[in-house]
């Protein structure tokens, strides 16, 4: 339960930013005195070094890399000072890289018992949604986020219509090329099937959106133009993220191939609506029903 606590505590910050209220209160304390960001990395470990408490996991070393590791884009950040910006520099990409790439290769896993490694990944993952929500909407101001509730009616049918046209295409590719067997019905109750819907909007579609679309697509576009190029880059990196993903033998170029082709339409998506939550909706159909029904 204590686990539990901890990771929908994080949820419920990342959740909170949703608030424009919230954002604007970031912005204004951020903005008027910019060394507070440099509060960040010392809270943001003490709270990871509470979680790996409850697991029992007490390493120096452990801690200080994550010290470091929420220092670095902080100070990538700070040594630029606070927006608003109307465009990302070569730090801004740096410090994306300097959150995402240690957790993609599972920084200090050895550091880590087995049992522990899944719940302290969670809070690693969380805490650098956090810390990028932080630097980026309320330190740097960057626009285009789309880190919003709903604005418009397409935010609510354009994953829906989606979907009906990706799934279909992401089936046919991914039976043609091994990756997934053919559809078969569902195996699982219908409570387990709804309550899945959650845990995967939250523990995956909505975290990948923002550093995809949120961050890296959004970044691309600012720097270099919306285009159908800067699209498919941020569709690119999307599915090579998927090549040391299981379960068929790495470098994994079939998830590599349909992870791509998924990127290009919740990139789509991100583009056409007024919230990153619309192609976290798209991920998540697509995820749960590839879990589900295949």
């Amino acid at each position: 339960m204590e686990q539990i606590a901890v990771l929908a505590a994080l949820l419920i910050a990342i959740l909170a930013l949703l608030t424009p209220a919230i954002q604007s209160f970031f912005k204004a304390v951020l903005h008027r005195s910019p060394a507070w960001i440099l509060a960040a990395p010392l809270l943001l470990t003490a709270i990871f070094s509470s979680a790996a408490e409850l697991v029992h996991v007490r390493s120096l070393l452990l801690t200080l890399m994550l010290l470091a590791y929420t220092a670095a884009p902080v100070l990538c950040a700070y040594v630029q000072g606070p927006g608003p910006i109307a465009r990302p520099s070569i730090l801004d990409f740096l410090a994306i890289l300097l959150l995402w790439l240690p957790l993609e290769f599972a920084a200090g896993a050895s550091l880590i018992p087995r049992p522990a490694q899944g719940f302290l990944h969670s809070v690693a993952y969380g805490i650098a949604i956090l810390l990028a929500l932080v630097l980026f909407i309320g330190f740097r101001s960057i626009p285009g986020m789309k880190f919003n509730p709903p604005r418009a009616a397409k935010d609510y049918w354009l994953p829906l219509a989606a979907f009906a046209v990706t799934a279909p295409v992401l089936a046919l590719v991914g039976v043609a090329i091994g990756f997934i067997p053919p559809p078969h019905a569902p195996t699982q109750s219908a409570g387990r099937m709804a309550s899945a819907i959650a845990i995967i909007f939250a523990g995956t579609a909505l975290p990948e959106e923002i550093l995809f679309r949120s961050l890296i697509q959004n970044f691309l576009e600012l720097r270099f133009g919306a285009s159908i190029r800067t699209l498919l880059i941020a569709a690119l990196i999307f599915g090579s993220a998927h090549l040391d993903n299981g379960p068929q033998p790495l470098p994994n170029w079939r998830y590599m191939i349909l992870a791509t082709i998924a990127g290009a339409a919740y990139g789509l998506v991100f583009r056409k609506s007024s919230t990153v939550l619309s192609s976290a909706t798209l991920h998540m159909l697509v995820d749960w029903t590839k879990h589900f029904f295949f």
